[in-house]
């Protein structure tokens, strides 16, 4: 079924809410200009994928602003990623924006990676310490988030500010990231997410333990083969037969000009329309909804590691 899904989505590849992944939910006249477009490829289930990936790679000046260091602009040709294990040529995450800064002398940064957490982490920025990060995309707004900065996926428009970070604050996200990698170890490897959350309209809650997560490349111009990414959950449910799904390319949606991605636009009977529809966030329990894991980071670009739990629900806004 797998394989059938990865020649569907080369032929053609969660719901837009709040602006740009889970927020600003549209309106009727966007949702039936957006809606225009190629017929649904269907696997024969009734899974469904709709559009396909155009024109990602970032190429618009971008700007950073880093605590009382400064702003900085940058082009993104010239930036390389140091999680060439996640990104393909052209793309990269927030962290490689400061590492390019670093290794052009325009900052000076120590930094080292950690196995156990998965992560680039900043050791100090002209030497203060203790960093974190807002970001969000076009259309967006300032939010909390507990999200590995080498993965969060940089693209035109993107709002970045990098300041320094309360130490204890900074020490629990870290005690999640590696809690997900211990996870990951014990599991042998294998993103096994011990409750995948579905929230229907009409059926409620739904919850599925010990989910083994498999990847569907589904964005395969941004990563790397064989990265898993939030939206591979619904479609590994959807190949077990558990649930069915409809996913929607959007190029744009409302005030956010640029988007770029894919967005569940359905699960099982109920799709998305009008002000209701399906938002989704992942990561560890104690940092549930806006205290840190409901970041407007579209599911198929928010790369996963091995999350406590992962979230799809029905909301109307």
């Amino acid at each position: 079924m797998r394989i059938l899904l990865k020649i569907l989505i080369a032929a053609a590849a969660v719901f837009v809410f709040m602006s740009v992944s889970c927020g600003d939910i549209r309106d009727d006249r966007t949702v039936k200009e957006e809606k225009q477009g190629p017929e649904p490829v269907d696997d024969g289930r009734g899974n469904q994928i709709t559009g396909e990936p155009s024109d990602t790679i970032p190429s618009e000046q971008g700007h950073i602003m880093i605590g009382n260091v400064g702003d900085f602009t940058f082009d993104p040709s010239e930036i390389r990623t140091l999680r060439d294990d996640i990104f393909n040529e052209g793309y990269f995450s927030i962290f490689d924006i400061l590492a390019h800064l670093d290794d052009t002398g325009i900052i000076n940064m120590e930094y080292h990676f950690e196995d156990d957490m998965n992560t680039y982490v900043i050791d100090s920025i002209n030497d203060l310490e203790s960093w974190w990060y807002i970001a969000y995309y076009d259309g967006g707004w300032p939010e909390r988030n507990v999200y590995r900065m080498d993965h969060y996926p940089y693209k035109d428009g993107t709002y970045i500010s990098v300041s320094e970070a309360d130490k204890d604050q900074l020490a629990e996200y870290y005690r999640i990231f590696q809690e997900e990698i211990q996870r990951k170890k014990d599991n042998a490897g294998r993103i096994i997410i011990p409750e995948v959350i579905i929230r229907t309209r009409t059926d409620g809650a739904i919850v599925f333990k010990n989910v083994e997560i498999m990847p569907y490349d589904l964005r395969s111009d941004i990563f790397k083969q064989g990265t898993v990414t939030a939206i591979d959950a619904v479609m590994t449910l959807g190949d077990e037969g558990m649930i069915t799904y409809g996913l929607n390319w959007y190029e744009s949606v409302g005030t956010a000009g640029l988007v770029k991605d894919y967005f569940v636009d359905r699960i099982n009977e109920d799709a998305s329309s009008g002000r209701c529809g399906f938002v989704y966030e992942e990561g560890s329990f104690r940092f549930q909804g806006f205290t840190g894991n409901h970041i407007h980071i579209p599911s198929d670009s928010r790369v996963i590691n091995s999350p406590e739990y992962i979230e799809f629900y029905w909301i109307c806004i």
